[in-house]
């Protein structure tokens, strides 16, 4: 078990910290959620209920599509775009070991099985990070205009007014509201990565480069 944690122990406090901001943010919901419904004189809901309705689902996965937004332009964005100096970015001016022709292992016993079967399974394998991310990044948005539009249409028969369909919710200014204003800070944030990462280092991390590197090189390595 310690070998497990030792080896895995990234991934296990990503996925740890996750469930616990997305607790405290169901929690915190849930209570503003009631707030805001006694302050309109009506009652509230409970818990359970609040984790299905639109309010909740839409501020899940708003941040969640902008998250893989982010992740899933940013792998194809540095397949082929270049930074000098930052440790995010392949080397221009150096051969790049992720840019090795897969095709060159295909008889390699270690390989991934994709690998060593070719053609349209290796084409998709050398391209199913990016991949994955679109279809996260697909089912978040999607999932954000039908919770988004639950919770716009309760706040449109509240005033008297017609519902609109999940269609009808793409349209309106509302959605693109929430979704830009977190698609610009991710972008924000990954270029102020980007170009700190340049001067800037965190000694042990292998997002930076070695401390005693010069400015001008590029990758972590």
């Amino acid at each position: 078990m310690r070998r497990i944690l030792y080896e895995n122990g990234l991934s296990f406090v990503m996925f740890g910290l996750f469930f616990v901001f997305v607790a405290a943010q169901s929690f915190a919901g849930f209570f503003e959620y009631n707030r805001d419904q006694r302050e309109h004189g009506q009652s509230g809901i409970g818990y359970v209920q609040y984790l299905g309705s639109g309010q909740f689902v839409e501020s899940v996965f708003e941040n969640w599509e902008s998250e893989f937004l982010q992740m899933g332009l940013y792998v194809l964005l540095t397949a082929f775009l270049y930074q000098k100096g930052s440790s995010e970015s392949k080397d221009p001016e150096a051969e790049n070991p992720v840019d090795t022709d897969p095709t060159e292992y295909g008889h390699h016993p270690e390989s991934p099985w994709p690998v060593r079967k070719g053609g349209v399974v290796l084409k998709l394998y050398e391209n199913s990070l990016s991949l994955a991310f679109v279809v996260l990044f697909f089912s978040s948005f999607a999932l954000h205009a039908i919770g988004g539009v639950t919770a716009y249409n309760q706040e449109l028969t509240e005033h008297g007014a017609q519902p609109v369909s999940v269609l009808g919710y793409f349209g309106t200014s509302r959605f693109w509201f929430e979704s830009l204003q977190n698609w610009q800070s991710e972008f924000f944030a990954m270029g102020a990565m980007v170009v700190l990462s340049i001067w800037l280092r965190q000694r042990g991390s292998p997002e930076s480069k070695p401390v005693a590197s010069e400015h001008g090189k590029t990758g972590s390595e």
